[in-house]
């Protein structure tokens, strides 16, 4: 299964070439306001890629996400808190991301966003959420980690094959941690500038 994988994009989608591949995943911040105008044309835009299956997991600059729901997209799947299966590879999306500003999908860490990572299902194969995990490709230019500790703490319970995430521009690439291979998908920098191309996942579960 090929896997096309992108995130942090904030409107300037049109501007990429996306590879072909079975199931094209975006890991949040498809917009950069969260207005429905926004949302609307990158959903015209992300719906009419040839991809069988599209993924999109919001992040905390879709907002719209937080008060609607979208329909009429047979082949598009939305996940917050929701598990998907292609082909019996088990997907799970979740948007939250911690701290206590006034984004979308933001939960305070501690027991308020661990009550969302409990949820994952232990036999995950490709986690995607929009936060990184703590200490994981996570660091901002200042040095400082703004990943999930509760979620680092989850991905060693349950160890799926891939975590994908963005959130962090600055930190964008892959990692092999503990049997995971994390990517931060971003493709903009700190200054929204396209600094990367979408990701090419190759995945062979022996199921």
């Amino acid at each position: 299964m090929r896997l096309v994988c992108l995130s942090d994009t904030h409107n300037l989608h049109e501007n990429l070439v996306i590879p072909e591949g079975d199931v094209l995943i975006h890991a949040g911040d498809c917009t950069d306001g969260g207005t429905e105008r926004e949302t609307r044309h990158f959903l015209d835009w992300f719906t009419a890629q040839p991809h069988p299956v599209k993924i999109l997991v919001p992040g905390n600059h879709d907002f719209y996400f937080e008060k609607e729901m979208i329909s009429g997209h047979p082949d598009l799947y939305l996940l917050i808190d929701e598990e998907l299966v292609i082909n019996k590879v088990k997907f799970w999306g979740s948007p939250y991301i911690p701290g206590q500003e006034n984004w979308a999908f933001t939960k305070e860490r501690g027991k308020a966003i661990r009550q969302h990572w409990n949820q994952i299902p232990p036999d995950t194969d490709v986690l995607i959420t929009h936060t990184p995990a703590y200490g994981i490709l996570d660091e901002i230019r200042s040095g400082s980690k703004l990943g999930c500790e509760e979620l680092v703490y989850r991905i060693g319970q349950i160890k799926p094959a891939y975590h994908l995430f963005g959130h962090i521009h600055h930190a964008a690439g892959s990692a092999f941690l503990q049997g995971t291979r994390h990517f931060n998908l971003s493709i903009l920098d700190e200054r929204f500038r396209i600094m990367h191309s979408p990701r090419v996942i190759n995945v062979d579960f022996a199921k």
